[in-house]
């Protein structure tokens, strides 16, 4: 089985990306956990990277490539410490998302997935503007490491971000304790060794949980499924 050069992805990582493949029936299914994996080591995927994924995995190197350049969470140039995301859809952009990226643009002196600092180093910013981070009923949100901070406003994510560089890191305003992106990354690639804290965090917001809350309060319930329910017949395929 083919590896890439030991100095950067060492057995450790080899066999975190074994016991990845070892999760999926198909060896190729692994794909998606693995770049998270690579970018856990090197804060993006390198072409090196994907030679690592495509050796593990038996596939091409235009497999993997293709996969790695499909989705923008797979970043081909190397990232700060923290990953600042600000959403920018239409309610968020609405309610002063394009604000606070155009602040925090302007006090990095960075645009979209470019980075203030050397990448990787304490408190290295790389910032870009996201499509929707499913949150409208708390926007405008932004992410660092892909941990919300909910609200905010142009001077609130302005010192989160001055506090990130100074090395602080702000509590999220709900989800898991904040980390950098490299541990962020192996959290996604499935590894949770010593963070089982995270789970004492709080979650659902309470704007979140508003309407469940009134349902409740007003005793309104939706219809029971009936235990012999008869589904339409699919339709013929030609």
């Amino acid at each position: 089985m083919t590896q890439a050069p030991e100095q950067t992805f060492d057995q450790s990582t080899a066999d975190r990306a074994q016991a990845i493949i070892a999760r999926y029936p198909q060896a190729r299914s692994a794909l998606l956990p693995m770049l998270h994996l690579v970018q856990s080591v090197e804060g993006y995927v390198s072409q090196e990277g994907i030679r690592f994924c495509a050796g593990q995995l038996d596939l091409s190197e235009a497999e993997v490539s293709a996969v790695a350049t499909f989705y923008t969470m797979y970043k081909r140039r190397p990232c700060g410490e923290h990953l600042v995301s600000v959403c920018t859809n239409t309610l968020c952009a609405a309610l002063g998302g394009d604000d606070i990226y155009a602040t925090l643009k302007s006090h990095l002196g960075v645009g979209h997935e470019e980075t203030a600092g050397e990448p990787g180093t304490p408190g290295s910013i790389t910032l870009e503007h996201a499509e929707c981070l499913a949150a409208c009923d708390l926007g405008p949100v932004l992410q660092v490491n892909y941990e919300f901070y909910d609200n905010q406003t142009p001077d609130k994510a302005l010192g989160l971000v001055k506090a990130l560089q100074s090395g602080e890191k702000p509590a999220p305003t709900r989800g898991a304790p904040l980390t950098d992106f490299k541990q962020a990354e192996l959290q996604l690639a499935g590894f949770f060794e010593g963070r089982d804290a995270d789970l004492d965090g709080p979650s659902a917001a309470p704007e979140t949980l508003r309407g469940a809350q009134i349902a409740k309060d007003r005793g309104w319930d939706a219809p029971k499924m009936p235990a012999n329910a008869e589904f339409p017949a699919l339709p013929e395929k030609k």
